[in-house]
């Protein structure tokens, strides 16, 4: 249901409590009479120095999610975006599948939107005009056990995974402290030889260094805040097309 200012669409955006990335950058993509509405996936900011670390970081998060989906629900979202990524691409396609499977049971139906499957379709209109898009590179903020959950999506994909360079970022809240230069020279690292290069991890600040990286770069570089919204867009029937943000949201 849409009301006085989101009447075009009213987004629910399910986040991490950590997470101070997503909502500004969802909000400079926001069309008119398109509103976002955050509920918070309340995790404590854990610090994250290994994989075991790592996981009870996850783990945190599954416990908490569904139940700041039924918050968001309230509302009566047109279409619920999942803003935060790791868990949208735990144990590969398979693992995707089943979790929007669960989505959208928890949901009753509205339409769901996730980071994994978002990228892939971005990938896949970028191809319209590129061509095809095998080789890539990625860029996450995870430790390697989450890196290794990237990999295995995209290749279940059919994508070939020529680099990876997570961060290992010390904590979910200082994901969104790693600077503009570390993210440049990151995407830089990952782009020699590729097709186009895919950054995972809501908190990283890279929806304008992709834009700029796309140019310089001359291939497509996709930050997974600019592809989950624009896909949540374009699956609503929302063709609202901005500068700013590379390509996909200038062009698709």
């Amino acid at each position: 249901m849409v009301d006085s200012l989101g009447y075009r669409m009213k987004f629910a955006v399910v986040a991490p409590s950590t997470n101070t990335s997503v909502e500004p950058e969802y909000a400079a993509m926001r069309p008119r009479g398109v509103t976002n509405h955050f509920s918070r996936i309340a995790i404590p900011d854990t610090k994250v120095t290994d994989d075991d670390s790592f996981m009870v970081m996850l783990e945190n998060i599954r416990a908490a999610t569904f139940d700041a989906v039924d918050v968001s629900m309230s509302m009566d979202p047109g279409c619920v975006i999942m803003g935060m990524s790791a868990e949208t691409f735990w144990d590969g396609a398979e693992g995707a599948d089943r979790l929007h499977k669960k989505m959208l049971e928890r949901t009753g139906g509205v339409p769901v939107i996730m980071g994994s499957t978002a990228v892939d379709a971005a990938i896949k209109a970028y191809e319209s005009e590129t061509g095809p898009i095998r080789k890539i590179g990625i860029l996450t903020p995870y430790a390697p056990v989450g890196d290794a959950n990237v990999k295995k999506f995209f290749e279940d994909q059919g994508y070939e995974v020529v680099h990876i360079e997570g961060l290992k970022s010390p904590s979910p809240m200082m994901i969104a402290h790693e600077d503009k230069q570390k993210l440049k020279r990151t995407a830089i690292a990952v782009s020699e030889g590729v097709d186009a290069i895919i950054q995972a991890g809501t908190n990283l600040a890279f929806a304008e260094v992709a834009a700029m990286a796309e140019f310089w770069l001359e291939k497509p570089v996709i930050a997974i805040n600019t592809a989950t919204y624009w896909h949540a867009l374009r699956s609503m029937g929302l063709n609202d097309q901005m500068d700013g943000f590379g390509a996909l949201l200038s062009r698709f």
